[in-house]
């Protein structure tokens, strides 16, 4: 009986927790970049007082699926996509390195290179600004070209370099806005190996059927908790109905 409630208990509270999870991958589906979130459980028994039976149902350390998404063609020059692994280094609210496969970029109007979020996007020297009045070109490599609006090629001029790396994963952590961080503080190296597709964003990396199917299974499983835990308390009141008679 002590068994059964504390693993029905524990059980139903852990699969709201990853309700929550799932529902932050569906609400995600249309961020470009974007990668879902698993979420792993195990019975963990008590230590302390009281019957040895006890077991509680506990979440392991959420993971992150870094399966690619889709390239999808944009046709728009300030967009790109990595290709294959790799990770686009910008710098975060608090001035700080972070990585993210989103590629919507913008020029500011500072002229400096941003994701649509609006977090600065890093180069080999901090973040990379473009004169006004420039066309800009991003090469496979990561390489920005700047062309003055009505020049011909003869006016290219470099603006900058994305900073690309590949970290392992294993050193990634997710972080609130979304961003990844190196769980150990310190800034990726530049990986040459990394490339880049203009005029292409990569989408989301989330099944909205098998998360739809997901949230259905898992409302069934929090009402088979419920359903445990009620049968418990029937089990309980019968016995001490049983009990009382004996007596």
């Amino acid at each position: 009986m002590d068994r059964v409630i504390y693993i029905a208990m524990t059980g139903a509270r852990e699969v709201t927790r990853q309700q929550a999870a799932v529902s932050h991958n569906l609400a995600n589906v249309a961020t470009h970049g974007f990668k879902q979130e698993l979420n792993v459980f195990r019975a963990l028994p008590v230590v302390g007082e009281g019957a040895k039976t006890r077991a509680f149902v506990l979440e392991t350390t959420p993971r992150t699926d870094f399966a690619p998404g889709t390239l999808q063609e944009t046709g728009r020059a300030l967009d790109v996509a990595v290709r294959g692994a790799g990770w686009i280094a910008v710098q975060d609210a608090r001035g700080q390195e972070a990585y993210t496969r989103m590629g919507h970029l913008q020029l500011s109007v500072n002229g400096i290179l941003q994701t649509s979020n609006g977090y600065n996007i890093l180069g080999d020297s901090g973040p990379i600004a473009v004169a006004p009045d420039q066309d800009v070109l991003i090469g496979k490599d990561g390489t920005l070209t700047s062309v003055p609006v009505g020049h011909g090629l003869n006016a290219v001029t470099q603006a900058g370099r994305l900073k690309l790396v590949n970290p392992p994963e294993s050193g990634l952590r997710r972080g609130e806005d979304g961003l990844y961080r190196m769980v150990d503080g310190q800034p990726a190296e530049v990986d040459a190996n990394v490339q880049v597709v203009s005029g292409m964003l990569e989408t989301a990396n989330v099944n909205p059927a098998e998360a739809l199917v997901s949230m259905i299974s898992l409302a069934r499983q929090f009402e088979m908790n419920l359903r445990i835990l009620r049968a418990a308390d029937e089990n309980h009141r019968s016995a001490d109905k049983v009990l009382s008679l004996n007596t």
